[in-house]
């Protein structure tokens, strides 16, 4: 009975061992249809459409709150996917990706070339990529709303989103 005990133990370790080592992905929200960067990158330039960019990763407490508490919205959800084309990027993750050069880098790569070394991260971008204002932490329906105004509205142009949110309120 020992050794049936000691294999079991074992065999538990072992799947134990096994799923720790597996890769493991971030989620982004459901019923988004977020893209992969350079997939996005490419719909955006291909229809000049603004990019809206989460940065997430697997076991991000934050990612989860907002995935349940702000993503959630209905209202959300059609803004952002009738104005923008949605990237999701697992800050995390060794996928490779293309970019327009040719070059290719991990999504991790790029996370760190865009300066994201936490999560979550929103940014918004211009249909080339460039970055318009970049958002981290928690965010709320609200917060989302202002920044489609800011942006959809073209107000980047003239002034900071500090100067814009503090006239909106």
């Amino acid at each position: 009975m020992p050794l049936v005990a000691s294999l079991r133990r074992l065999a538990g370790g072992l799947l134990l061992l096994l799923w720790a080592a597996a890769p493991a992905l971030a989620d982004p929200p459901a019923g988004y249809p977020f893209l992969p960067y350079d997939k996005g990158l490419e719909k955006a330039q291909a229809t000049d459409q603004k990019i809206f960019l989460y940065f997430g990763r697997y076991g991000c407490g934050w990612c989860e709150k907002t995935n349940k508490e702000t993503f959630s919205s209905e209202t959300l959800h059609d803004r952002l996917v009738e104005n923008y084309v949605l990237v999701y990027v697992d800050a995390e993750s060794g996928e490779r990706l293309t970019l327009p050069s040719g070059e290719r880098i991990t999504e991790m790569e790029l996370g760190a070339r865009l300066n994201v070394f936490a999560t979550p991260v929103f940014a918004y971008l211009e249909p080339d990529g460039e970055v318009i204002f970049k958002a981290p932490g928690y965010k709320t329906i609200e917060d989302f709303m202002a920044f489609d105004r800011y942006v959809r509205g073209g107000h980047y142009h003239e002034q900071g989103l500090s100067e814009f949110l503090k006239e909106q309120s």
